[in-house]
């Protein structure tokens, strides 16, 4: 099977879906293409940040995403004491230059969902779950569309513009042979759950041992802990055992002790491989990679979806009028990467220092926090957590929907 449109989107995670609903709102035929039958995997990125927000008050989206199951972190905290916590993040700070000074925390299923439904209200939006990219289709030196396997069989799609949002582990960028640099990184993450209490704490909050330590992070109904530990590791971390890492969990976290025992077992425990990367080109003729498939983020200020997304908008931004006119060049390509090079590159090397600076010694064991003078200034200078919170919550770069994409708030469905 043959088919025609005027972009096909490798990849229906958030840089894909929104992408997809910007090009269709302009006007632009759009497929998005989406291995999965449906959009549940379970501790992908679920930070929502403020310019995300932002992003879908303009689109006339946050009403329906307010909707949605959600628990909200206005900051983040470091305990000093068994009474004491310091605030590293204060994302109320940002009241004047945000409507929304908080960070979301939204399984990514519902906001993808919630993505997809806008999409479908649009004539030129499709979206195509159980279909899976299986190669790129080329044509005189150029990327002229994708074959694909799905529920009917195997196809192809031609398009003036295929876009890469397959992730890190990107086909299509493997396929141009585009080869992202490798940024040294001595952590990985492994995620799980926990019941919640009404006593839990309602802030982002770290927890230090010797050798590893943990984030916690409230959510609607449960906890969602991330536990950082030495890269490679998995296999033995693995081989200890479920009742070895209850331990290592009671042991860093006291208060949770009581809990532990609802993890089961060590397939609970999802390991996330932490990658840090960028390609120095996101393009050839023909094709764009944007998101995780044209840089890799560490879990760090969970800027990934973010990041993700503000790719997306900048590229319908700037591609949204030679696709409508069919003149789209090289050239057009090249200026999405000039536009976001300088937030991914600066996002990257404050996550690269974190890594240096506290990430790693503390998973050597050199450390069991963040350095003494820096948590003694935000205590005596409480307005400094300001900083982090504008860095991750805003950014250095954000990107604002563009005219056509706009939406009145509250917008019929």
């Amino acid at each position: 099977m043959s088919e025609r449109t005027t972009c096909v989107i490798a990849g229906g995670g958030p840089a894909g879906m929104v992408l997809g609903l910007l090009l269709a709102r302009a006007g632009v035929e759009v497929t998005v293409l989406e291995k999965h039958a449906d959009f549940l995997r379970d501790f992908r990125g679920d930070t929502v940040h403020p310019s995300t927000l932002e992003l879908l008050e303009e689109l006339g989206l946050y009403e329906r995403f307010a909707e949605l199951p959600q628990s909200r972190l206005d900051k983040a905290v470091f305990p000093v004491g068994p009474d004491r916590a310091v605030t590293i993040a204060d994302f109320r700070r940002l009241r004047r230059s945000l409507t929304h000074p908080y960070i979301a925390m939204v399984p990514q299923w519902d906001f993808l969902n919630l993505v997809a439904e806008a999409g479908r209200e649009e004539a030129s939006f499709t979206l195509r779950m159980s279909t899976e990219v299986t190669g790129l289709v080329r044509e005189s030196g150029r990327v002229a569309g994708v074959r694909y396997r799905g529920p009917e069989g195997e196809g192809e799609i031609r398009a003036d513009l295929t876009v890469a949002c397959d992730g890190r582990g990107s086909l299509a960028r493997r396929e141009m042979g585009l080869v992202p640099r490798e940024f040294p990184v001595g952590i990985d993450a492994w995620w799980f759950r926990l019941p919640r209490e009404p006593q839990d704490r309602t802030e982002l909050t770290p927890r230090a041992g010797l050798g590893r330590f943990a984030l916690v992070i409230p959510r609607e109904g449960y906890l969602q802990l991330a536990y950082i530990g030495r890269k490679g590791t998995d296999a033995r971390l693995r081989a200890r055992g479920i009742e070895a890492f209850r331990r290592d969990i009671a042991e860093l976290m006291p208060e949770l002790a009581d809990r532990v025992g609802s993890l089961e077992s060590m397939d609970e425990v999802k390991h996330l491989d932490v990658r840090l990367n960028r390609l120095r080109r996101w393009h050839a003729e023909g094709l764009l990679c944007i998101g995780d498939a044209a840089h890799a983020m560490s879990p760090v200020g969970g800027v990934g979806i973010n990041l993700a997304v503000q790719d997306a908008v900048a590229s319908a931004t700037l591609l949204a009028k030679p696709l409508s006119e069919r003149s789209l060049t090289g050239r057009d390509l090249s200026a999405v990467r000039r536009r976001r090079i300088l937030p991914t590159a600066a996002v990257q090397a404050l996550q690269r220092l974190m890594h240096r600076g506290l990430a790693d010694p503390m998973v050597r064991g050199e450390r069991m926090g963040p350095p003494r003078p820096v948590l003694a200034a935000l205590d005596l200078a409480p307005w400094l957590s300001f900083v982090p919170a504008y860095l991750i919550g805003k950014g250095i770069r954000p990107e604002h929907a563009p005219g056509f994409a706009r939406r009145p708030r509250g917008a019929v469905r």
